[in-house]
């Protein structure tokens, strides 16, 4: 049974660092990402942190941002992430871009 979808917002215009922390267990709708302008080059990479460990700690996706301005990771289907998972998404942005990151996920009840 699924909760409340909510969303974080990341904006800057320097190394791209966004992070989502979970506070319960969820599953991961969308990582939206605009930038001012076509990137430059560099891959953008999704990645979980895992609470378990890094051991556990996995690439999700990695995108070449060279001719992108805008782009959108939507797993399917939905990936289930635990509460205290890190999805981070970073890209060294060199060419200094604004840029705005949004994580849009869903909050799974807890049923008792």
């Amino acid at each position: 049974m699924t909760g409340i979808t909510s969303s974080k917002f990341v904006t800057g215009a320097v190394a791209m660092a966004a992070s989502l922390t979970l506070t319960k267990d969820s599953y991961l709708d969308d990582i939206r990402v605009h930038l001012s302008a076509a990137g430059g080059a560099g891959n953008l990479v999704i990645k979980l942190n895992s609470i378990n460990g890094s051991a556990y700690d996995v690439v999700l996706y990695t995108q070449d941002m060279t001719s992108h301005t805008d782009f959108v990771y939507s797993p399917d289907p939905k990936e289930h992430f635990l509460k205290g998972d890190v999805i981070e998404v970073t890209w060294a942005n060199a060419s200094t871009r604004t840029y705005g990151v949004e994580f849009i996920y869903t909050e799974i009840k807890e049923v008792f």
